[in-house]
């Protein structure tokens, strides 16, 4: 939530920094019109010797800084979800194995433990399982349904970024085309000189370099969106699949041990032990 509001401020503040060098461009045509086709010359003399480098950065300025500040942090959020969103840490085999060990030795509060202590896909969901069957397996199964819904929400939301970046990406970049293109044909109507076609295409190529950094930051986006979007569904599917096995054979082992040795040993009470 904090990080939206702090994104919608950096693209109001970007909005007013481009806008305000149209108002400045007016007001120097208007002071100094007749001085225009010479500024032009000069102006297309200093281009020949700018670099790439430099003209890039010059026509980026500041949404381009910002479409790099972006693009930064799409990196840093593409490469931790790559470390931590998956399968083996959200659906641990070691807890998996764990767990069936336990409970193949009858040790329930073992098993309870370990689910408890993990703070994975399939821990949370297998706690809250285990926690509902003095309730009834049906009781439990839901719970175990309720648990992992808003889980796959919270993987969701470490996702949901690069939907924003993905959407934002071009209208950020389309602010920096429209600054330029009015720029450039305010010029033209306001001095009334006329400008060579060369003078025109490279103001257009200027105001298009900031749509082409916008598009670079939206289609990989995109993608990746898409791609930990189907991660999560996987990784959603598995945990409960594994849930459901776990919390089976937790519910047959302890039904089975409170038919032979009724008593304070079974199987509802040993989560609470």
């Amino acid at each position: 939530m904090r990080s939206g509001v702090y994104l919608g401020l950096a693209i109001v503040l970007i909005g007013a920094a481009a806008f305000h060098p149209l108002r400045m461009s007016c007001l120097a045509a208007d002071q100094a019109p007749a001085t225009q086709g010479d500024a032009s010359e000069v102006k297309g003399d200093e281009g020949g010797h700018e670099s790439g480098v430099m003209w890039f950065i010059r026509c980026s300025g500041l949404i381009g800084l910002f479409i790099l500040i972006l693009s930064i942090y799409f990196v840093a959020l593409v490469i931790r979800l790559f470390m931590h969103m998956k399968t083996e840490v959200e659906v641990p085999p070691d807890l998996i194995a764990y767990c069936r060990e336990a409970i193949s030795q009858r040790n329930f509060q073992g098993a309870y433990d370990a689910a408890t202590s993990s703070s994975s896909f399939l821990g949370r969901v297998l706690t809250k399982g285990i926690e509902q069957l003095q309730n009834g397996l049906p009781e439990a199964r839901h719970a175990m349904e309720r648990t992992g819904e808003a889980e796959t929400v919270r993987l969701e939301k470490q996702i949901s970024m690069m939907a924003v970046l993905g959407t934002l990406g071009p209208m950020i970049g389309l602010i920096g085309t429209l600054k330029g293109m009015i720029a450039s044909f305010s010029v033209i109507a306001i001095s009334g000189v006329t400008l060579k076609a060369s003078q025109v295409a490279q103001g257009i190529s200027e105001a298009l370099l900031l749509t082409f950094e916008g598009v670079g930051l939206s289609i990989p986006a995109i993608y990746f969106y898409a791609f930990f979007r189907n991660r999560v569904s996987t990784i959603a599917a598995e945990a409960m699949l594994e849930a459901e096995d776990l919390l089976q054979l937790f519910f047959r082992s302890g039904r089975s041990k409170t038919t032979t040795a009724p008593g304070p040993a079974a199987v509802t009470r040993h989560p609470h032990a």
